[in-house]
């Protein structure tokens, strides 16, 4: 996931951003909290029986086709107009995370990630009241929580990060509580397709490994830690049979570790989900490139390019460049017998206005493509503008940060242009 963790100087718009965002659509529909956009004859979206019908075997959402998503971080629910926009565009599936909804208590959903201790009610109700909008409109929900017990999602902790799960595992049988609990009370909604048990773990952080190490490198570490808080495919097991004693049917999609990066599955020795599981990785290399603050550079960098990693060691990035890097999740999965067709790219992206941004896109879908994979971009609409590709590259206008400076709405212009393309062409075959 694009964090504004390390960017102090985005969050300041994040107080007002989302102030006006009920307005922020092509179709000048309100985005979120509004009422359902219905047909003219009072019905609802005709989409093919997958998205419509109850799925009695929810994997067979994932083996049917390559299934084309988005994210969904926002900082309210949304609305039906919005998931209706998103599914007309041809969105199938949106990876929806909760974390930045007002709570009821201190942690949306977990009452308090320094000590679980049952589902908080009143968030409960929002969310399945949001999950009914989405199978109203057609689409399908991968659910993935930014903060677990022992793991509060920094942009809710001062910009720290929490990795108690990864050294207490009392925090493991936290969450175990924690997931189970919600399995039971989503086992039987028609619009969830996937569990994604955590958003881009990191037990390799601060553990005497580095992000950038190679494949060799995190097998060593692995055998070490091996046993310990920090095993995260056995943490995975022990939540997935959890979750299975209560909900058989609901898949589980497990990202891999290192935040997500393709090389985080290098060291597990096995899958470890069983026949309904999923496996995401995360790409967003090179990051010095795809992130905002190289657009403050004199000479920012460009895809594709000569381009250092975030270690300083420079290197060609292409479209072959993307492929080998994406490669690793795919090596490991054919080493596990595990097919091409439960492997999912559950976030990529860069800034729009990053120099390449389009071919960087294609390239990308193109890898994924080339292995029958699924994906979702980040992100759909989101408050923070940087990565909603509609807006193409360009800057917003002045009359946008005026108004909301002054709490006023403004509609921005959405539609096709050069750095949507790559996407908006693929999710065409599903509108």
């Amino acid at each position: 996931m694009f964090s504004t963790d390390t960017i102090p100087s985005l969050r300041l718009w994040s107080a007002f951003l989302f102030i006006a965002f009920l307005s922020l659509n092509a179709g000048g529909f309100p985005l979120m909290g509004g009422e359902s956009l219905m047909h003219a004859d009072g019905g609802q979206p005709q989409y093919d029986k997958l998205f419509t019908g109850n799925l009695t075997n929810k994997m067979q959402f994932w083996t049917s086709l390559p299934r084309h998503g988005a994210n969904c971080m926002n900082e309210v629910p949304p609305s039906a107009a919005y998931f209706h926009e998103a599914r007309s565009m041809g969105i199938e599936w949106m990876r929806l995370a909760y974390d930045k909804w007002k709570p009821a208590r201190r942690d949306y959903l977990i009452g308090n990630a320094d000590r679980y201790q049952g589902l908080v009610e009143a968030d409960l109700q929002t969310l399945k009241a949001t999950l009914d909008r989405a199978q109203m409109e057609g689409m399908k929900i991968v659910l993935v929580p930014l903060s677990l017990p022992g793991m509060r999602w920094s942009q809710n902790n001062g910009d720290r990060y929490d990795g108690r799960i990864w050294r207490n595992k009392g925090y493991w049988q936290q969450t175990e509580r924690f997931w189970r609990d919600l399995a039971i009370a989503l086992k039987d909604h028609p619009a969830m397709v996937a569990y994604n048990l955590v958003n881009e773990p990191a037990p390799e952080k601060g553990a005497g490994v580095g992000e950038y190490a190679s494949q060799d490198q995190l097998k060593t570490w692995y055998s070490k830690v091996r046993g310990t808080a920090r095993d995260l495919p056995a943490f995975y097991r022990m939540i997935v049979a959890s979750i299975r004693d209560v909900d058989p049917q609901t898949p589980v999609m497990l990202d891999a570790g290192w935040y997500g990066r393709p090389t985080g599955f290098s060291y597990w020795p096995e899958g470890v989900g069983g026949d309904r599981a999923l496996y995401a990785f995360h790409m967003y290399e090179p990051f010095r490139w795809s992130n905002p603050k190289n657009l403050r550079r004199a000479h920012p960098f460009v895809y594709p390019g000569r381009i250092p990693s975030m270690e300083g060691v420079a290197q060609n990035w292409d479209r072959e460049a993307v492929r080998r890097f994406l490669q690793s999740a795919y090596d490991w999965a054919k080493g596990m017998g595990i097919p091409q067709n439960r492997m999912v790219l559950g976030e990529f992206g860069c800034h729009r206005s990053s120099p390449g941004a389009a071919a960087y896109l294609d390239d990308v879908l193109t890898a994924v493509e080339a292995r029958g994979s699924h994906w979702a971009f980040y992100s759909f609409r989101e408050s923070y503008d940087g990565y909603d590709y509609e807006l193409g590259a360009g800057k917003l206008p002045w009359e946008y940060w005026r108004a909301q400076q002054s709490g006023q709405p403004y509609l921005l212009d959405r539609g096709a242009n050069p750095v949507f393309d790559p996407i908006q062409r693929r999710l065409r075959m599903h509108q």
